[in-house]
């Protein structure tokens, strides 16, 4: 897996959300993030066709302090929520963003069933992560591949 692309972002407020985000083919990512100041919860959801994990969700606390990466294979979305203030979110990404091939998923949809540690009320989103389709409603780009 080579990397092509780093990226850095700052969360100011507790209980930001970001995602949950994936680039579709041909753009697709791998994604290996870590946590440069504050902490936060790191997700990840198998969102490739066929996948016996499909819909499945991973998470993983990831600080300054504890030094934890995840990374998040193409075929997954990905999010986080900000545990601390002034949180600093650095990924490293396997292609480059291409938005035409963006998607999203709604972060709390109840199907997946994420225990993000805050309510809906709690959360702080974007625009685009308010209106984020269910994951039933995703025709997904990716195809799981057994062995690959």
């Amino acid at each position: 897996m080579t990397f092509i692309q780093d990226n850095h972002s700052l969360s100011e407020t507790v209980g930001t959300v970001r995602g949950l985000h994936f680039q579709a083919p041909p753009h697709a990512q791998d994604k290996l993030v870590r946590c440069g100041k504050g902490a936060l919860f790191d997700v990840a959801v198998d969102i490739r066709k066929g996948s016996p994990t499909y819909g499945q969700w991973f998470g993983a606390e990831l600080s300054f302090e504890n030094g934890r990466q995840l990374l998040v294979p193409a075929g997954f979305a990905h999010g986080f929520v900000t545990r601390e203030p002034n949180t600093e979110i650095i990924y490293k990404c396997s292609d480059d963003y291409a938005p035409e091939t963006e998607g999203a998923l709604i972060w709390n949809d109840p199907d997946i069933g994420i225990d993000w540690g805050i309510t809906a009320d709690q959360a702080i989103l974007s625009g685009k992560d308010e209106v984020a389709p269910k994951l039933a409603d995703l025709d997904s780009p990716f195809t799981y591949e057994a062995n690959a």
